[in-house]
């Protein structure tokens, strides 16, 4: 049995933080700067006996081979974009950072450029469209780092890259939003032929399926799942912020779609159980906590709901994290995520889970994009929600967005 999460400081939280996303980041990261990523990269997926019709192991192993290597690139760069972003730090910090920044960019290169071994698929099936548009998102949220700082034949190779998911039809769901997020890293890359229609159609399609209380349809139906904040939240949000000032219609949407965000943060935030576990409802359980990806986003980008701090959302969340990091089995012994919600759990992995999209995960550091001295880092250590609810302290009422 685990021990309850202790408080500690943020100066603590912070190092525990950067050790966790060093020890997920490190081996795609260097391997991918060796290019030899698709040589060392293990690929687990789900048992044969859990996939659709006589599909065998070996032809759901060589399926998923197609994809796993750019969602992995992709699903872990949009989640520590933001530190790789956020210089000035102090001593040993900026000095890691800087060094992963550099392997971040020839991770990119080595899955960008069609004469690199581990470059990766962009255009053949519908699943690169999914994780072209999380290396997307990683470009939106470390312009510098992951855009300005590009060599320009780089630069070229990941345009090329994006614009060949074109091709591919997104489902009529959270999908949408894959699209939009590529042309919005299209036109924030300076690129003149980007799409609006991608994007329009994404954010006119979420709008009628929002359903109320700061919640969204995934498609024209509701599912009891994560997916408000793997995908549909952030994305809105960041879709937005890319390209919301091109028309007016698009500025518009722009208070809703915050005020929505922060409405989910809130329930989010009260998802955290005392001892830092929360619901294993729905599918795509194998991403860990990045199920608090929407959560993260709000603290990295300041925008928390009234009522909420952002010292009470880091104890939570590092709760979380250390929760479902100190159970044995998250790892292989070489140091690559294994399917798993807390440990080594293949069973929960449906047929589209294979190891590269674990690493998802990563979402949950987005708030290593602050300085250590924003409240965040500096605030003295807070209970959250249900800690102060079970513990007979007065916690705030929670009441639906209108």
């Amino acid at each position: 049995m685990q021990k309850e999460s202790k408080s500690t400081s943020g100066v603590q939280d912070r190092k525990y933080w950067i050790e966790q996303l060093v020890k997920i980041s490190a081996p795609v990261l260097e391997s991918l700067a060796e290019r030899r990523f698709k040589a060392d990269m293990p690929i687990e997926c789900a048992e044969s006996s859990g996939a659709s019709g006589n599909e065998t192991q070996a032809s759901l192993l060589a399926d998923r081979a197609q994809y796993t290597h750019l969602e992995a690139l992709g699903r872990l760069l949009s989640g520590i974009a933001p530190w790789l972003e956020n210089g000035g730090a102090d001593g040993d910090e900026e000095e890691l950072r800087e060094r992963y920044a550099a392997l971040a960019r020839e991770a990119i290169d080595a899955g960008t450029d069609p004469l690199s071994p581990d470059y990766m698929n962009f255009n053949d099936g519908f699943q690169p469209i999914v994780d072209a548009a999380f290396l997307a998102l990683a470009l939106l949220r470390a312009p510098v780092q992951l855009g300005q700082r590009l060599e320009p034949r780089v630069k070229a190779n990941v345009i090329t890259a994006l614009k060949q998911t074109r091709t591919r039809k997104p489902v009529f769901s959270n999908w949408l939003l894959f699209a939009a997020t590529i042309e919005a890293a299209l036109l924030k890359l300076g690129e003149s032929d980007w799409d609006p229609m991608r994007i329009d159609y994404a954010l006119k399609q979420h709008e009628q399926w929002y359903l109320g209380d700061g919640a969204y349809g995934d498609g024209p139906d509701f599912h009891w799942d994560y997916y408000n904040s793997f995908v549909i939240q952030p994305m809105l949000v960041e879709v937005l912020d890319a390209a919301g000032d091109q028309y007016e219609e698009w500025k518009r949407m722009h208070a809703d779609v915050s005020n929505r965000a922060r409405r989910f943060a809130a329930v989010q935030e009260r998802l955290i159980a005392v001892d830092g576990t929360y619901p294993p409802i729905g599918r795509s359980l194998a991403y860990r906590f990045g199920a608090f990806h929407s959560l993260a986003q709000n603290a990295w980008r300041d925008d928390l709901p009234e009522g909420i701090s952002a010292a009470q959302v880091r104890c939570g969340l590092s709760a979380v994290i250390r929760r479902t990091l100190e159970m044995p089995g998250n790892f292989t012994p070489e140091g690559w995520l294994t399917i798993g919600f807390c440990g080594h759990q293949p069973e929960i992995g449906e047929r589209y889970i294979s190891t590269g999209s674990l690493y998802l995960c990563a979402a949950v550091f987005l708030p290593l994009g602050l300085s250590g001295g924003h409240p965040f880092w500096s605030g003295a250590p807070e209970a959250w929600t249900s800690q102060k609810a079970w513990s007979g302290q007065a916690f705030g009422i929670d009441t639906a967005l209108k």
